[in-house]
């Protein structure tokens, strides 16, 4: 099933059209029913409440321009059932971060649901053979799966906390997960990550600084499980068996620093991980002097940075992958350390 370049570019612009013209109003909505982030804890950075019900903008985009695709190009059975075992553990863990936006559950219930759905998922990526870039062994791909398929599902929630910071870097990583899909031609990758970007986008315009709706649990939870599964299904190019591992780091690098950075500093401090905290990387990076949009603006480059990297390793010549390889891991650790050398608070 190939698309061509005009479809893709229609699949990104509906999308982005649709989360465009539903977050407003779901912005409405939020301020009628009082769904709103208030400013009453010490890790908030804004200081009057912002509505929330943006995740609900997104999953309604998402869903409505996937379902009139697969009607509209009439796909076959296999790619539906493909294209809902992405989507429907997705929106199973929306609605648990619905119910959190709007009842504010504790850390532990909320983290529980988020690790069943997140380990359901990887199940079944492994029971239907639809791991990427498997090791061969049930054994090691079953527990590498799990966590990451749980870990980015948390990190892109726990990176969630400034004003266009995971809706933008969800939106650069399902570009390059695009472009990765099309020279691997896994061309149902490709358009689900082209209708994931466009959601992204579309929301960006109402969510970057200063921000006039958050996506809450909602939006990050889907989206964190929708590109985690996008992401471990993509079939990477390099033979390098370091460097082919590496692809799915590099696409999610940020949210992956920011997540190690954040529970580290709390373990040193003798806290909680789940406790809020003004230890992330968009924190660290203002308390240096920059701006909430200067701020934001520096992840959106790391992640391009990282991304790039990504796809030059997959284009790279095979005496060349594990070399570019390392200059990613490298990257990654000097920023890592970089960061977790500023003040936690």
């Amino acid at each position: 099933m190939q698309i061509s370049l005009t479809q893709y570019l229609a699949l990104f612009s509906a999308s982005m059209l649709a989360v465009g013209l539903l977050t407003p109003l779901m912005r409405i909505v939020a301020i009628r029913l009082n769904v709103v982030d208030k400013p009453d804890q010490g890790h908030k950075t804004h200081r009057t409440p912002i509505p929330y019900l943006g995740g609900v903008a997104i999953i309604l985009g998402v869903l409505a321009v996937t379902s009139f695709s697969l009607i509209g190009y009439s796909m076959s059975q296999a790619n539906t059932v493909l294209a809902l075992s992405l989507l429907l553990p997705a929106i199973a863990l929306g609605v648990i971060g619905l119910v959190d936006d709007i009842r504010n559950l504790s850390p532990w219930p909320r983290f529980v649901a988020q690790s069943v759905v997140g380990l359901l998922t990887a199940i079944l990526l492994i029971s239907t053979d639809t791991v990427g870039s498997p090791t061969g062994s049930v054994l090691v791909d079953a527990p590498i799966t799990i966590i990451w398929i749980v870990g980015i599902t948390n990190s892109i929630n726990f990176f969630d906390n400034l004003d266009g910071g995971a809706s933008g870097t969800v939106a650069i990583t399902s570009l390059a997960l695009l472009i990765l899909a099309l020279q691997g031609e896994q061309y149902l990758i490709a358009a689900l990550a082209g209708v994931l970007a466009g959601a992204t986008s579309g929301f960006l315009l109402w969510n970057k600084p200063p921000a006039r709706i958050y996506m809450g649990d909602a939006g990050a939870l889907f989206l964190g499980l929708l590109i985690a599964s996008l992401v471990v299904r993509l079939d990477t190019n390099p033979i390098n068996n370091f460097a082919t591992f590496s692809i799915p780091i590099l696409l999610l690098a940020v949210p992956i620093m920011d997540t190690s950075v954040a529970v580290l500093s709390r373990l040193r401090r003798g806290i909680s991980p789940f406790q809020g905290g003004k230890d992330h990387l968009s924190h660290r990076v203002m308390r240096s002097g920059l701006s909430k949009r200067l701020a934001v603006i520096s992840l959106w480059i790391m992640t391009a940075y990282f991304a790039a990297i990504a796809i030059a390793i997959s284009n790279a010549p095979y005496q060349f992958e594990g070399l570019v390889s390392a200059i990613g891991a490298i990257s990654w650790l000097a920023f890592f350390f970089w960061f977790l050398k500023k003040s936690d608070s």
